[in-house]
Formats: C-alpha cells, sequence, structure tokens
C-alpha cells in the first residue's frame, strides 16, 4: 500500500511538472499572439510579409520583414549546411572509431567551441576575402555553425551509443565491415536521435540573437553575396524592442515578427520531427 502511494505521488508529481512546462510554453505564445496581431490592424499579412522596407519610425512607418525574413532563413540555412554534417560526423568518429584516448581529448575542445567570441571571426574574413565589413552573413553563419556544433555532435553520439551492441556483432557476423555496419546499420537505428540533434542545432541558429546582432552586420536588406551584411529578425527585435514605444504600432510589429519567426521554428520543428520519424521506422524495417 504505501509503496503504492508512493508511485501515485510521484506520478503526480511528474504530470503536474511536465504541465507546468506546457502552461509556461502556452502563457508565453498568448502574450506573443496577444501583443503582435494588433498590427494588422493598419498593417496586411501580406506586406508584412512580403514588404522590403523596414522603416518603423517613419511617419507612417514602414513595416516589411521580408529582408529580415530572408535574412534568418540564410543565416540558419548556411550555418546547417556547415555544422550538420560536420557535427554528425564527428559523433560517428567519436562513438564508432576513435579510441578512447583520443575521445577523451577531442570532445572537451568540441564542447569548448559554444564559448568561442562572436565577434573573432570578423578581422579574420575582411583581411582574407577583402570584404567592406567582416560583419555579414557568412560571419554569422560560421560564428552560429560552431555554435550549434557541440549540441549536434554531443546529442548524435549520444543516440549512436545508445544503439545495441548486439546489432553491430549481428551485422558483423553476417560478412559486413565496420564501414557497413555504421553506415547501414547503426546511423539508420540511431537516425531518431540525430534528427533530434539536428533539430536542437538548427533551432539554436533560428533563434539566436545576440551573436547574429553582433555578427551579421544589422543592415535591413537584401543580401547580394555572401558578404554582405543582414539583420535577420531575432537581431531586429533585441536591437529594437527598447526603443519602441509601448503599445505602438513598432512595438505591435516586434512582437509580430516574433510570431513569425515562432511559427517558423515550430514549421520546422514539424517538418523534420515527421522526416526523422519516416525514416527512424524505414531503418527499423531494414533491420
Amino acid at each position: 500500500m504505501f509503496s503504492s502511494s508512493r508511485e501515485r505521488a510521484i506520478r503526480i508529481c511528474l504530470t503536474a511538472i511536465a504541465a507546468s512546462s506546457l502552461l509556461a510554453l502556452a502563457g508565453i505564445v498568448i502574450f506573443l499572439f496577444t501583443e503582435g496581431l494588433p498590427l494588422f490592424r493598419h498593417v496586411s499579412p501580406l506586406d508584412f510579409l512580403l514588404g522590403d522596407l523596414w522603416y518603423p519610425t517613419e511617419d507612417p512607418g514602414l513595416f516589411g520583414i521580408f529582408p529580415l525574413l530572408v535574412g534568418s532563413v540564410a543565416v540558419t540555412g548556411l550555418s546547417s549546411l556547415l555544422a550538420v554534417p560536420l557535427g554528425v560526423m564527428t559523433a560517428v568518429y567519436l562513438a564508432e572509431i576513435a579510441p578512447p584516448f583520443a575521445r577523451r581529448v577531442i570532445k572537451p575542445f568540441v564542447e569548448l567551441l559554444a564559448a568561442l567570441p562572436s565577434v573573432v571571426l570578423a578581422p579574420i574574413l575582411q583581411d582574407v576575402l577583402g570584404a567592406a565589413t567582416g560583419l555579414n552573413l557568412l560571419n554569422a553563419s560560421l560564428v552560429l555553425a560552431i555554435m550549434s556544433l557541440p549540441t549536434i555532435c554531443s546529442v548524435s553520439e549520444d543516440a549512436l551509443r545508445a544503439v545495441p551492441r548486439s546489432l553491430r556483432e549481428a551485422s558483423l557476423a553476417l560478412g559486413a565491415t565496420r564501414w557497413e555496419t555504421i553506415v547501414r546499420v547503426v546511423v539508420p537505428a540511431a537516425l531518431s536521435g540525430i534528427g533530434t540533434a539536428i533539430m536542437l542545432g538548427m533551432s539554436r541558429a533560428m533563434g539566436e540573437t545576440m551573436v547574429v546582432l553582433m555578427a551579421a552586420g544589422g543592415a535591413a536588406m537584401l543580401p547580394q553575396s555572401l558578404l554582405d551584411p543582414v539583420r535577420p529578425m531575432p537581431a531586429s527585435i533585441a536591437a529594437e524592442m527598447a526603443e519602441a514605444p509601448f503599445r505602438s504600432d513598432h512595438y505591435y510589429a516586434l512582437f509580430a515578427t516574433g510570431i513569425v519567426l515562432f511559427l517558423m521554428t515550430l514549421a520546422f520543428n514539424m517538418i523534420a520531427s515527421r522526416i526523422a520519424e519516416k525514416h527512424r521506422q524505414v531503418g527499423s524495417a531494414s533491420l
């Protein structure tokens, strides 16, 4: 009886903790939409999304976030192209190939990449590439890729290590090489966890604020090359929120920008989760 009561109390406690997380998220979403939707009394959603002029202090203000939207997508996409392959391949090496002493040396250095100062690459890129400024799309993407790398690598490594050893032994016993075992057995079996690692890394890149504020250049313009400055949506919110008069159109526009960013992140996570689940099912069936 005592054990049953204790288990019930623990279950209730854990349920309450999980519910509190959901309630906190719901509160944030409700506040975000409450403060952002009033903008659309004066500005059409189409003009807001596709307008290419962001001059919120004009009278009347111009609230076109298309350059900010393109900046966010470009920075996130380029940083992911760099971080995802490097992070996953590093995780495969650490989990399946590296000897213990190499793993003990390499992994701490990978974790330390998250502490890289966001402006350290700017002067190097400016000197090497001859750019007008080192604060540009390429610089922000490189810094975000380096900062996302530890998350992608660590979570992917944990997923690979969670694959049962019996699967590896069975594959090797059937005559597969070590490389074939990694590619055709271990990685497919860990694909769900690797997908989670990629989602976490890319979501961080998409929502990162201070790095893109300091490293991207801060120009609300459509980039023509990798060396042009950009201003992703989180940077615009962080730079202008303190200056926007309370409950003004500028204030509402910044919250509306946050709604777009939230919906983008939600859509990306849902699509990525669906793709990872589909591949996990295919991989389980092939095993």
